[in-house]
């Protein structure tokens, strides 16, 4: 009887204590730790034992954490070893839901964490119970002794329903996170400005749809979700896109782009989006949209675009756009424009001025890109533009070019001045230019011909360009030999006094001897000079060699003058002054008797900086000869301005003097205009005795030309001066 009464007392305690557990508030709100806490201590408190604990396991990541402990305090902790240090004893409880071991030291089952655990803390006996969710271990309920003694069942019973409780609350716990953290996600993907979408691709329809759509497409949510896919506007727009992206994402691949999207009220914006299939636990299959509004990282890359391909006054490409997209063209005609002279304007009238210029040419070619519908319009220099045009006839081709020819010179009102432009234009058929040639080059040889033209100054790229361009380059190549290989040298002409009927100087004249064509004239080879810039070199040589037969004639006594011809890169070049310092000073020339020739157009070029150099070259006794008179752009003013000590009348006036009253009327006024200066004045390219007459009549002070002699090599001007000059000779 006492017995039985004891067994239903113990019963009732358990069930007391298993329902303080099941109605705790720390149970109903799913708080695993505090109702692990409250189990050890009411535990330890109805059993027999000495130790109660729950601890969490991990074992893919090899862990074990305390949970709650109950029992009296020991000087260090202890704890249980961790999955990976004791898989068969993982493996029986996971099996068995429980261990009860009477006597550590005897029960195979727990010796692989007897000596780790049990004997430090002095454990003697152990009940090891699962806590388990859906047949998964999730920790351990153990129940400790430090006497040996076997486990009732009813202790094993209430350890047992205590164990299901705890995984009860560890569930809802579990429950309670996830719904948290699903609400959080839902909450937080409302408020991202990243649009979120779902759609079921068995049925079509969107099941989900985020705020940022909504924001992005003025869609409202309600006129998406439950509906087809088919009606956004992405879809609408891009048909074939769409159907892509479908098969790429059923065949699980995740599809990518971006695209421009219209939305219904007309407004615009780039769409990133990325799309990606996903199968539920369940088997459904759905398509995970994300997307972004990419529309100020397009608006920046396109102002960074126009930074780098647009030219920022115009508006038009640049040269390195438009070489790019020259690379993909393989037909059409491209017209390369160049305003002649925009330098000189430029400088008369100002850079502001200048620019307005260049965007009024610009708005025109814009309206004549338009009109025969291209984009391929650029500003390729400071005052080129080249434009692409659909392949033409040559009859429209013809009449096309004269058309925009007649609209570019049209007058341009700047302020109140009313300018015209000279405009060149070379045209080039891309599908004709041989793969070795860039069809920009092209147009540059082919508008190096148009500038020289009379007229309209229009060219069209051909062979006979092309050949000419082949000869000049290979004559480019043959320069750098001649420098070289000493291949130059200089002719002298003899310059007539006219008064005193003696010869008073000579101009000296290059003279190549190619190894294979001969002797060449300047005029076969300066120009290319000038344009590979060459030609410092070469004047260089020039002056050096002039320089050095001057000190040799006036070493054997022969009073004579040397003009030599200097190029306007060498003028400009910025060490001409300490060139001839360095030859006046080692050849030790006479004072006045070195004479330096540029024609006046090159003169204009840096009034400021001529006038400087002229003074100092003055100042150290060389003189200064503008060639070419009256072809160029001085005035009065600039004559005064410079130190100047002789004028030199073209060739092409001297030649129309017997046969044109405007030639000897200009003439005329040259040599009256000279003599109020005081300038020394010599006359190019005479050649007939009537020529010199008038020109003696009207008092030019000097002559040159085939009347007297050409250019001779040094031993025959030499001889040619003792037989008409031995008065000089002492």
């Amino acid at each position: 009887m006492l017995t039985f009464l004891g067994t239903f007392v113990k019963k009732r305690e358990y069930q007391d204590l298993l329902e303080c557990i099941v109605n705790s508030k720390e149970k109903q709100e799913g708080n695993f730790q505090k109702t692990a806490e409250l189990a050890t201590e009411l535990l330890c408190q109805q059993l027999a034992v000495t130790y109660v604990g729950v601890c969490m396991l991990s074992c893919e990541d090899n862990q074990i954490s305390a949970t709650a402990n109950y029992g009296p305090l020991l000087p260090v902790v202890y704890s249980r070893p961790a999955p990976f240090d004791c898989p068969d004893y993982i493996a029986e409880l996971r099996n068995k839901c429980l261990i009860d071991i009477n006597d550590v030291d005897s029960d195979p089952r727990v010796i692989e964490i007897a000596d780790a655990y049990f004997k430090p803390k002095g454990i003697m006996s152990s009940l090891d119970v699962a806590i388990r969710i859906n047949g998964h271990l999730e920790g351990i309920l153990y129940l400790e002794r430090t006497s040996i003694a076997p486990w009732s069942d009813s202790e094993i019973h209430i350890a047992t329903h205590v164990a299901d409780q705890l995984a009860l609350t560890l569930a809802t716990h579990n429950a309670y996170e996830n719904d948290e953290r699903l609400t959080l996600l839902l909450s937080a993907d409302e408020e991202s400005e990243q649009v979120s979408m779902l759609i079921n691709l068995k049925s079509d329809l969107i099941e989900y749809v985020n705020q940022a759509h909504e924001w992005l497409s003025g869609m409202p949510k309600r006129q998406v979700i439950g509906h087809s896919f088919k009606q956004l506007d992405f879809i609408k727009q891009y048909p074939q896109q769409a159907k892509g992206i479908l098969e790429q994402v059923s065949m699980g691949a995740v599809a990518k782009g971006e695209s421009l999207v219209v939305r219904s009220d007309g407004r615009q914006y780039w769409l990133r989006y990325s799309v990606k299939q996903f199968i539920t636990e369940r088997g459904n299959h759905y398509a995970l949209v994300k997307a972004d509004d990419i529309s100020d990282e397009k608006q920046y890359q396109a102002k960074l675009e126009r930074l780098a391909w647009r030219c920022g006054l115009t508006g038009l490409y640049n040269r390195s756009y438009f070489n790019k997209e020259l690379e993909h063209c393989k037909s059409g005609q491209l017209i390369l424009i160049d305003l002649c002279g925009f330098k000189r304007f430029n400088d008369t009238y100002g850079h502001q001025n200048g620019d307005e210029l260049l965007i009024e040419i610009a708005r025109r070619l814009k309206h004549f890109a338009n009109v025969n519908k291209t984009e391929h319009l650029a500003r390729v220099g400071s005052d080129e533009f080249a434009i692409i045009i659909p392949t033409q006839n040559q009859v429209d081709m013809d009449y096309i070019t004269a058309r925009l020819y007649s609209q570019l010179t049209q007058p341009v009102h700047i302020g109140r001045e009313q300018i015209q432009a000279k405009p060149a234009l070379a045209i080039v058929d891309i599908e004709s230019v041989e793969d070795s040639f860039v069809p920009l080059a092209c147009a540059d040889i082919a508008l190096q011909y148009a500038k020289t033209k009379q007229g309209d100054k229009i060219q069209v790229f051909n062979n006979a360009l092309l050949n000419t361009f082949k000869e000049d380059a290979q004559i480019e190549r043959d320069l750098q030999t001649a420098l070289r290989g000493r291949e130059f040298e200089l002719y002298y002409q003899p310059l007539k006094d006219l008064k005193t009927r003696t010869y008073i100087g000579a101009e000296a004249l290059i003279r190549w001897h190619h190894p294979k064509k001969g002797v060449l004239y300047p005029g076969a080879f300066i120009d290319i000079a000038e344009q590979t810039g060459l030609i410092n070199a070469i004047g260089t040589w020039v002056l050096e060699a002039a320089c050095r037969q001057l000190n040799l004639w006036q070493h054997h006594q022969i009073d004579i003058s040397m003009h030599v011809n200097v190029s306007a890169r060498q003028f400009f070049s910025g060490n001409l002054f300490d060139q001839v310092w360095n030859l006046v000073s080692r050849y030790r020339l006479q004072p006045g008797s070195l004479i330096l020739e540029i024609t006046e157009t090159e003169l204009m070029e840096d009034i400021d900086y001529a006038t400087n150099l002229c003074t100092e070259l003055s100042e150290l006794g060389v003189g200064l000869a503008i060639d070419d008179f009256g072809t160029g752009y001085s005035s009065m003013r600039y004559l005064k301005q410079f130190p100047i000590s002789k004028l030199k009348i073209d060739r092409s006036f001297i030649s129309d003097l017997t046969v044109s009253r405007e030639s000897r009327e200009i003439v005329s006024a040259i040599i009256a205009m000279a003599s109020a200066l005081n300038i020394s004045l010599t006359a190019e390219g005479v050649e007939t005795k009537e020529q010199e007459d008038f020109l003696s009549e009207h008092k030019c002070h000097q002559a040159q030309g085939f009347l007297y002699s050409p250019a001779l090599r040094e031993s025959e001007f030499s001889q040619f001066l003792f037989k008409s000059n031995h008065e000089m000779i002492h």
